[in-house]
């Protein structure tokens, strides 16, 4: 690595004196999306896009230094231009493209491939060398249409009307997603546990469209939730929080449920496989169509998928470890 080197704060560009989705604080820092495991606290300023900066002023504090910029609005950074570009992950989410000289890279962030009515869709950003998430880089990891999967998560819930239906999703983005979803199928509202309301909320405020939702907060002790889907993130399964409804059904929806026993072993009685980051052939259809002669693969199946694409694709790629953590409780 040249242009980009790692450093113990995170991926530093020393020609723009920058750091990208640092994991420690520093001066100055780019962040791709909201997510806890890229927006971290304490630096000194920050760069992101206009549609991230509810979010973080949500996750970061509404004191902190930071600038937004529009989706391929090119800014200059000591001896670089730098611009966001649309990444498909949650919203705001952007890959970074970083030129200097006569060398473009690309920094992924997280990305799907996958259409999602909440955020932006995957802007293709020609580069030389592009460092690209592989959460799922393995074969086995092969996505349907968030529609079809939110048809069989509505068919699930009208399965069952004498018990709650209590689906476990992450906070930010996922759950998102299925609300957009649902509008095709439902018109009656979704309850929604307190992390996901505060979030919910700022979608709304950029004009997403959302099926109406309720905080179960908001409810009497005593209302049953018979019939009712509510949504909440992973931590509140088997928690206090979980007790006050009875007998509920309970769903998990995540890309790991694509795994063999994965639903089974987490205590769901149903899994459904959603997820906002790109599959198996979302990642290889990427770089390809990026261009780059030189991959950096790094967040997840880091090993596997820099082998094949210098074996089976004539890349020169190569596994990058750092500190992101994938699809995750975020």
């Amino acid at each position: 690595m040249s242009l980009i080197t790692v450093r113990p704060e995170g991926l530093y560009c020393e020609a723009g004196n920058f750091y990208i989705d640092p994991w420690q604080g520093v001066e100055t820092a780019l962040i791709t999306h909201a997510h806890a495991d890229h927006a971290r606290p304490n630096s000194q300023r920050y760069i992101a896009t206009q549609l991230s900066t509810g979010i973080l002023h949500k996750r970061l504090g509404q004191t902190i230094a930071l600038e937004p910029v529009a989706y391929g609005t090119p800014i200059k950074l000591g001896q670089t231009w730098v611009s966001f570009h649309p990444a498909g992950h949650v919203l705001g989410s952007a890959q970074i493209r970083i030129e200097h000289k006569d060398t473009v890279w690309v920094i992924s962030g997280d990305y799907k491939r996958c259409a999602d009515p909440t955020c932006a869709p995957f802007e293709v950003v020609p580069c030389d060398v592009f460092i690209t998430e592989a959460t799922f880089g393995l074969p086995i990891y092969r996505w349907q249409s968030g529609a079809d999967i939110c048809r069989q998560i509505y068919d699930w819930w009208q399965s069952d009307l004498e018990r709650p239906s209590l689906l476990f999703c992450y906070a930010l983005g996922k759950a998102q997603r299925v609300l957009a979803e649902l509008r095709q199928f439902c018109d009656r509202p979704v309850y929604v546990h307190g992390a996901i309301h505060s979030l919910t909320e700022l979608y709304r405020d950029v004009g997403v469209d959302l099926v109406a939702t309720l905080p179960v907060a908001d409810q009497p002790r005593q209302y049953p939730f018979n019939g009712d889907l509510i949504l909440a993130p992973p931590s509140g399964h088997r928690s206090n929080w979980m007790k006050r409804f009875r007998q509920p059904q309970t769903a998990f929806a995540s890309g790991w449920m694509a795994v063999r026993g994965a639903r089974r072993r987490r205590g769901y009685e149903r899994g459904f496989v959603l997820s906002d980051h790109a599959d198996w052939p979302g990642l290889i259809q990427t770089i390809h169509q990026t261009g780059a002669k030189t991959v950096y693969v790094t967040h997840g199946q880091s090993d596997v998928l820099a082998r094949y694409l210098t074996e089976v694709c004539g890349l020169n790629a190569f596994p990058l470890k750092t500190l992101y953590e994938g699809e995750g409780d975020i």
